[in-house]
């Protein structure tokens, strides 16, 4: 099967999946998709900035930073056409359309210039999409390509030091969400990191139920 057959495949199946839960997404993500917040409060892009979310979903995570960075300006893609519905109408009602951009497109392969009209940004993040993503690496790639400052992700980690019967039973509730958290997410973007030069460091949160990852220092 084709790239372009295969995120044709993965954009149906998203909206299939969050056709109905778009309409709850936020409400019952926020007690389990831990570490979203400390990462937008680390972006810190500089005044006049350009930040890029792979994987936007429905907006709360752009919503959020446009919210605690207003001197930068704010753009996102998303493989599902549900989610940007209720993406652009939850950022029409905060009234943050004038300062965030949406586009529909494929995390793993996308035209940066062609979708928005810049091909670089100055912070380029991703949350907890990696783990919902097909040949993920490629959004790793693609997010570094896309960054002429920092990338930050976070994500599932391997509950390295939490019981084994937590980790089955959230690796089985996710199953149903066709989420699979990345037994090598740390290690393949420090590589690509190192391949393209850049710095990486490394948080186990809350005893490595998620990992959060930063290439590149922060320039303000």
């Amino acid at each position: 099967m084709s790239a372009p057959e295969l995120s044709a495949g993965h954009s149906g199946l998203m909206d299939s999946v969050y056709r109905h839960q778009r309409h709850i997404y936020d409400l019952t993500r926020k007690y389990y998709l831990l570490g979203r917040d400390r990462m937008i409060s680390e972006l810190a892009p500089p005044t006049g900035g350009t930040v890029l979310e792979l994987g936007c979903g429905t907006g709360r995570n752009l919503i959020l930073a446009a919210r605690r960075f207003p001197n930068a300006h704010f753009y996102g893609l998303d493989i599902s056409a549900e989610m940007l519905a209720t993406a652009r109408a939850s950022i029409a009602r905060a009234g943050l359309s004038d300062r965030i951009s949406l586009a529909q497109a494929d995390a793993t392969s996308f035209d940066a210039a062609a979708l928005f009209g810049r091909a670089g940004f100055d912070r380029v993040f991703i949350s907890y999409a990696l783990s919902m993503i097909p040949g993920w690496e490629r959004s790793v790639s693609a997010a570094l390509a896309a960054s002429v400052g920092s990338v930050h992700i976070v994500d599932f980690g391997q509950q390295e030091r939490l019981p084994a019967w937590f980790r089955n039973l959230l690796r089985g509730w996710l199953a149903r969400f066709h989420v699979t958290p990345r037994e090598t997410l740390a290690a393949e973007i420090a590589a690509q990191a190192r391949a393209a030069g850049k710095s990486t460091s490394f948080t186990s949160l809350c005893r490595g139920y998620a990992w959060l990852v930063v290439v590149g220092g922060i320039k303000a």
